[in-house]
Formats: C-alpha cells, structure tokens, sequence
C-alpha cells in the first residue's frame, strides 16, 4: 500500500516517477489566466490568519461544505474566521475522490510544512501553526508567488480598467515575476443583461468618451485594447455561456444596440448578432498586436436565484451548461479566417460531451504562425480534476498535438493554488509514462524531456511570447 501523498504521489509506474522528478518538478510556472488581485499583490497584504488565504473567495471549497450541509453562515457568513476553519476541517475527511482533498494537503504541505491530514481532531494544531508562520515574514502574496516560481501572471481585467496597480507592480524593487492584464470584456458583450446601460456609462466614464451607438462602442473597445496593449496585456478572454454566432447589417446592429442601451427588449437572434459582431471586432485587433484569445463557453451561471441576490456572482452555484456550440463556433472563427484576422486562440469547454468537438475544431484552422496556433485549453473549472485533465489530454492527442499543449492554469483567486500545478504535472507524467510503458511510445529520453518541460512551461512561454 502506497503512503498517502509520498514523494511518488500520483505516480504508478516507474517512467513517470522519472519523468516528474527528473523534468516536471522543478519547471516554473507559466499562470497565463487567474483571477489573483493585482492590488493585493502589489500592496502584499499580512493575512490576518489561514481562513483568509485558504478559505478566502474559494467557491470549490464553499461547494463542497454546503454538500456536507454547513450552515452558510460558517461559509460566507458571519462566523469567526476560527469557526469556518473548524467547518472546513470538518468537511475535509468526508471528501474521498474530490480533488479538493488533494488540493488542500498539497497547499499545507508545500506552503506550511504541515504533514497530518486535516480532521476536527487535527484543527487546531493546524490553525495555530499556519497563523504563526502568517504572523511573521515570508507569508505574503508575493512570497507565495516566488517560492512556487511564478514566471508570469496573467490577471483578469475589465475594459474599465486603469490598471493602476499593474503599473505599480513594474516598480516592485526584486520582484522578478511578470504580472500582466488579460482584457476580459463580457459586460460590453452580455447585452442581455439588465446591468447593460449601467456598465456602458462606465466603459464611456473610463474611456472619457461618449457611447451612445455601436459603432462608438467599437471605437472605444478598440481603444481600451490599445492602452492595455501599451500596459503589458498580450492575451484577451471571453467567458461566454455558449459560443454567440449571428449575422447582421451595420444599420441592424446600431438599432440593436440602442434599442439595449435604452432597456428595450431584444431578441435572442438579436442578442447572437450583437455578440459575434463584438468578439469579431475585438478578434481583429487582437490579431493585429498579436494577442492570444481565449474562449471559454460551457456554464450555466447564477442557478440560485435567492443565492445570487444574497451573495452575488462567483459564490458557487454555477453549474455545466449543455448547449449545442460546434456550428456557432466554425462559423465565428471561420467569419475571422476568411479575413485572415484569427488570432492565436485558446478554446475550453466546461462540458465535457464537447472534448472532441474542440478537439476537432483545431484542426481547422492551424498555421504555421506558431506550433498549435489554436488550442485545446486545459481541463477548467470543474474539469480541474484527474479524470478531466486526463480526458483533455486524450483528446487532444488523438486528434491533434499534445507535444504542443500550452498546458496548466490556475483560473483560481488563491494564492495558494499553485500547488494545482504540481497536480497537473503528476497527472501530466503518469500519463505520458504509462504510454511509454507500455510500449506506445517509445522510451526516448531526449524527446521525452522535451515534451515534458514543454507541456509544463516552455510552450506557453513559446506560444503567448510575453516572457
């Protein structure tokens, strides 16, 4: 019997325990999409005890403790940071199977040398320790950002954006890791929204112009882009519940727009237009500077009405969604093809039924402007785990190039997930050397190597040309 979570955790044969320590291990980090706050890494906040860092905007977490039936107020409620930790530790044992289980002994262990499991017995011991070592130096955003050898970070940003402490960040004195936004503009996109006519005042606010017709919007979109560009930004995202395709006139796509602004009705064939003509727009001009697009579709957001108005978005009650995207998606990234305007693009999926619809869609649209040029995005949010990462690196071998998989993210708001990094790069190597022990691919320690500090970094660090 195996110990848990030894050196060779995760690792079941002998070539990939060599590829892990020999390749994988020691690679730096490459975190090209994650919702980490620039203002808290530059400003480097003392935490005041383990619940903020680890428990702190982590909706995985919040999920699993309200299945084991937490009372909310022990997750985002009112309860002492002392007493959601105990909750936390309580639910903890119950979560044989979840990757949260491995998630959280790989974050005590690597970040707290905590080795005991964490359990209502061990809870206190465990919180004492960690809120000790919070209380001196080397506990803060950046030194977790140094210590798991961060390379690069890419943030999440509205266009409204001033990026103040992205440019605060550059003048950190022997702070080595590049911190860059990524230009996320789904408020401008998701007309359909009843916050719509709000979140355009403040686009016009921050760009100091007036929007009051679609092609004004275009314009000022196109000029946010610019500033972020002039501001580090290389690569853009879009999280969308299904991939938006219509077609409409100039003319049709103005009467759409104000008819929104001015909270009229606007049907869904309307709203699909609308959509792809924003994304198409802004794919120009990410090609033109030579951004990477992400993609993300696949989620059914907001499921808890009563939920949602208590505690707002991202708490934890989105869901997969299961539309049907392989038509809209050919035709969005054809529609950029035909106008040799498609930027280097990422494409996720959060339902797995759609693997190999992606998987295929690569294919279609490849050139020899960078190994891969489009993408299979690693397995997210709820695909974060053994069987997704797995089932995403499948596919995409058996339709495409693994070998030039940019692969692993953290997507996540905590400092402390780095660690889902190493993870990835014990499913990464159990993968690949149990392909090679059995005889699919030969044992060639050079291409081995390659592909290995490859997948791990070094194609990112290739493909975003930002390092």
């Amino acid at each position: 019997m195996k110990a848990f979570m030894d050196d060779n955790f995760m690792l079941y044969n002998e070539t990939a325990v060599h590829l892990f320590h020999a390749y994988a291990k020691e690679m730096p980090i490459f975190d090209y999409h994650c919702h980490l706050s620039p203002q808290e890494i530059y400003e480097n906040r003392k935490f005041k005890n383990v619940t903020e860092v680890f428990l702190g905007g982590d909706h995985y977490k919040w999920r699993a403790m309200r299945g084991n039936g937490v009372d909310e107020a022990y997750i985002t409620g009112d309860k002492s940071d002392y007493e959601k930790f105990q909750a936390w530790a309580a639910t903890v044992p119950y979560l044989i199977g979840n990757p949260l289980y491995h998630w959280t002994h790989l974050e005590l262990k690597r970040f707290f040398g905590v080795e005991e499991q964490l359990s209502p017995k061990t809870a206190d011991a465990i919180w004492e320790r960690c809120n000790a070592l919070l209380a001196g130096e080397g506990y803060r955003p950046r030194d977790f950002i140094k210590r798991s050898n961060v390379k690069l970070i890419g943030t999440t940003d509205d266009p409204t954006s001033d990026l103040e402490f992205h440019k605060k960040i550059t003048e950190i004195p022997n702070f080595e890791t590049k911190v860059v936004p990524a230009f996320r503009p789904d408020q401008a996109v998701e007309l359909q929204k009843g916050s719509f006519a709000a979140y355009i005042g403040q686009l016009s606010t921050a760009a100091g112009k007036e929007i009051t017709s679609f092609a004004q919007l275009i314009a000022v979109l196109e000029e946010r882009i610019a500033y972020f560009h002039e501001n580090g930004c290389r690569i853009a995202d879009h999280g969308l519940e299904g991939i938006p395709y219509g077609e409409a006139t100039a003319s049709q796509l103005e009467d759409i727009f104000v008819r929104a602004l001015s909270g009229k009705a606007v049907s869904d064939a309307e709203a699909q237009a609308y959509k792809s003509a924003v994304i198409r727009a802004c794919a120009k001009q990410y090609a033109a500077l030579g951004w990477t697009m992400q993609l993300h579709s696949g989620a059914l957001r907001n499921n808890n009405t009563r939920m949602f108005e208590r505690l707002g978005p991202d708490t934890g009650f989105d869901s997969i969604n299961d539309l049907s995207i392989a038509e809209p998606l050919s035709r969005l990234l054809d529609s950029l093809e035909r106008e040799d305007c498609l930027p280097k693009t990422i494409l996720y999926t959060l339902n797995p039924k759609d693997n190999y619809v992606l998987g295929t869609m690569l294919g279609n649209f490849q050139s020899s402007e960078v190994p891969c040029k489009i993408q299979f995005g690693s397995g997210w949010w709820f695909n974060d785990q053994r069987d997704g990462m797995e089932e995403q690196m499948k596919t995409f071998a058996n339709l495409g190039v693994l070998s030039r998989f940019v692969g692993m993210l953290t997507d996540s708001r905590s400092f402390l997930s780095y660690a889902r990094h190493e993870y990835f790069r014990r499913i990464l190597c159990n993968l690949i050397g149990g392909w090679v022990e059995a005889g699919e691919y030969p044992n060639d320690e050079e291409m081995l190597k390659e592909i290995i500090e490859g997948i791990s970094y070094n194609n990112a660090k290739n493909y975003f040309g930002i390092l």
